[in-house]
């Protein structure tokens, strides 16, 4: 289904048509305001009158709405205290701690809630949305700390982190400044939301932690996988490689997707290159550059699968209990269970290690004075170093990787005196990931470093326009290494390169 954005007024309005990955990195970089739909106010409004009937006109328990919580949940609730229940509840739950979640993160998750709301089946006041809109808009970024959720009964301690401020309480950043969630209240002169029955529960139960940090890592998963495919085929021109492993008829054999797309980028890369195309001593290639169709194209796959696990995910009702209107129910289940993301997450880990796994093996083969390389790619070998040591880097990362990409999924731990007693442990894959993706960026970033000095040294013959064009631009930042000098410099300016470098969506996806 079509996602509605309104490009005239940069506005982007929430309802229940699919919010795709493209939508999101057009909501995202491109910086568009929310807005509510009149479809989603209906719905929000429909439900919380519904709720307020049901009230009025009941007496007997209903989960989360007027009992306690979780193994508290026989506990029932009187009418006066209801609101002071959903407070209690934010505050109680507020106990994260480590490191910060990235303010990206972090308005992700304050986007992906207002969407999670807007279906109508949490029981939530249309001023309570709209606030966190606001919230988003004016990029008002609640204060989040990584550590604290087991991914089910949603992101409790995380979420718990993200509504406080709706009351004054809690942390915020604007304009680089931290804010009490007092101080910032009074800044935009807003009063704090009084929260009905069953408010507090819907902002907390939920996956948009896990949810925010699979987005977030999505899409930048897709740029290094696109990245991965550029910076090999600069290696692989460099050590004189050949084209023939990337010829198509080799891969519709055996047609899967990831592969055919990869095999298909390289050879537009490397279209006109003059290294390429002239005639070979060796008959084969190592498998690090002979299957890079085979290896990247299985991680764009998986990218499909992880993809297709968090939409689904974004575009549904997370929280607890669920309230069905038309249908006249109130029904407690476990849609806040992370275990689809929690999978994903660790699935998405393991692929992503892989692109640094195999961009390593490249960069050893790089620098062993193979095909009339220098060894280490630099004049008088001995004298100087040159690139021994960013192989070393490289190497110590993808180790680090291996643990990182040991599944969260398959742990569980006890809460709730027993009420809890499977969990997912989805958001620490999540930061898992998150730690893994960043450390596939430095080895990319590695390898273009030793691609780069590597196909300089072929000189006069060329590269591909394509490729020669994108060097130059690199070259700008990274100067070639003649000589001796702080490479963590370089290394650190490599990095920055691919961080700052915009590709778009189209490309990438």
């Amino acid at each position: 289904m079509e996602s509605i954005t309104n490009t005239m007024d940069n506005i982007h309005y929430i309802s229940s048509k699919t919010l795709d990955l493209k939508t999101l990195h057009t909501i995202i970089y491109e910086e568009k305001k929310l807005q509510l739909s009149e479809e989603s106010i209906e719905k929000i409004s429909n439900c919380r009158n519904y709720l307020n009937d049901k009230l009025k006109n009941q007496d007997k328990p209903i989960y989360g709405i007027n009992t306690g919580f979780g193994s508290l949940y026989n506990v029932k609730i009187s009418k006066e205290n209801l609101t002071k229940l959903q407070e209690n509840l934010m505050m109680s739950h507020a106990c994260g701690t480590g490191d910060l979640v990235p303010q990206a993160i972090v308005k992700l998750m304050l986007l992906l809630k207002i969407q999670s709301l807007s279906y109508g089946h949490s029981g939530v006041q249309l001023l309570t949305v709209e606030r966190l809109i606001d919230f988003y808009n004016n990029n008002i970024t609640p204060i989040i700390f990584t550590q604290g959720s087991l991914g089910a009964s949603g992101d409790l301690a995380p979420l718990a982190h993200l509504a406080l401020p709706l009351i004054g309480k809690g942390e915020v950043t604007y304009k680089g400044k931290l804010f009490s969630g007092e101080e910032i209240l009074k800044t935009f002169n807003w009063e704090p939301i009084a929260l009905q029955s069953k408010e507090g529960l819907a902002l907390l139960n939920g996956t948009q932690f896990m949810s925010a940090y699979g987005i977030h890592l999505l899409l930048e998963s897709y740029k290094l996988s696109y990245l991965a495919d550029l910076i090999g085929s600069v290696s692989l021109d460099a050590f004189d490689g050949r084209i023939e492993p990337f010829n198509e008829l080799v891969h519709l054999v055996r047609p899967h997707n990831g592969q055919l797309k990869t095999a298909e980028r390289v050879r537009e890369f490397l279209e006109g290159s003059e290294l390429i195309e002239q005639e070979k001593v060796h008959v084969q290639d190592p498998y690090s550059f002979r299957c890079i169709p085979q290896v990247h194209g299985a991680t764009k796959d998986t990218l499909a699968f992880v993809e297709k696990t968090f939409i689904t995910e974004i575009n549904s009702v997370t929280d607890n209990p669920n309230i069905f209107s038309k249908e006249d129910e109130i029904i407690s289940g476990g849609n806040f269970h992370g275990q689809p993301l929690a999978l994903a997450l660790d699935y998405l880990k393991i692929s992503m290690a892989e692109i640094g796994n195999i961009s390593e093996r490249r960069v050893f083969q790089l620098v062993s004075g193979l095909r009339g390389l220098p060894a280490f790619l630099v004049d008088s070998p001995g004298l100087n170093s040159g690139f021994m040591i960013p192989q070393y880097t490289a190497a110590s990362i993808v180790s680090a990787n291996k643990q990182l990409a040991t599944p969260a999924s398959i742990d569980s731990i006890v809460s709730s005196n027993g009420q809890e007693d499977h969990v997912s442990m989805g958001a620490n894959a999540a930061t898992q990931a998150s730690k893994l993706i960043e450390n596939v960026k430095r080895v990319l970033a590695i390898e273009l470093f030793n691609g780069s000095q590597a196909l300089s040294l072929r000189t006069p013959l060329k590269s591909s326009e394509f490729i020669e064009s994108f060097l130059t631009v690199y070259r700008n930042e990274v100067p070639f290494v003649a000589f001796d000098r702080e490479l963590f410099k370089d290394i650190e300016a490599s990095i920055n390169f691919i961080e700052t470098l915009s590709i778009d969506a189209n490309e990438l996806m």
